[in-house]
């Protein structure tokens, strides 16, 4: 493997056979487990409208955090190469799902909410370029067939 491939591998692993297997479309859970050596295990599920434990996270949820933290790693990467401090980052990020008469569906768009704080205010007028710049590198969403759109808030640290 070559410094320009890097492989991933995890394990999930279905934990809802209630007994039934899948006799029925009711008759099993959408439990799983998402397991990576050396991590915590994570609880996975459905999404509630589809018969998952709202108390697990699902796929929908876990691809808007995977663009929210690529773009968000990919931003200060950015920030640094531009010489600019980033103080605090936080975002509130969204995803459109559309449903398809046939019972499949597809991400329409996410839109990423960063809200970023900066220690120098002279440094604002260059954001829109970093989240651009960002967005370019981001390895998550240059693999994604929707849109991702940002609407970013920059705030300067009180001096």
């Amino acid at each position: 493997m070559g410094l320009n491939e890097h492989h991933y591998a995890l394990t999930v692993r279905w934990t809802g056979n209630l007994g039934e297997g899948t006799a029925g479309y009711r008759a099993y859970s959408r439990d799983h487990d998402v397991e990576i050596p050396g991590l915590p295990t994570l609880k996975g599920s459905a999404d509630p409208t589809f018969h998952g434990d709202r108390e697990r996270y699902n796929p929908e949820q876990l691809l808007l955090a995977a663009l929210s933290q690529c773009h968000m790693l990919s931003f200060l990467h950015v920030a640094v190469k531009h010489g600019v401090v980033v103080t605090e980052y936080q975002d509130n990020a969204e995803g459109l799902m559309k449903l398809n008469r046939d019972g499949s569906g597809q991400f329409e768009s996410v839109t990423l909410k960063p809200n970023v704080t900066i220690a120098d205010p002279s440094h604002a007028s260059l954001m829109t370029q970093l989240h651009h710049e960002a967005n370019q590198v981001c390895f998550i969403a240059r693999s994604v067939n929707f849109p991702v759109h940002h609407e970013p808030v920059t705030t300067a640290a009180a001096a």
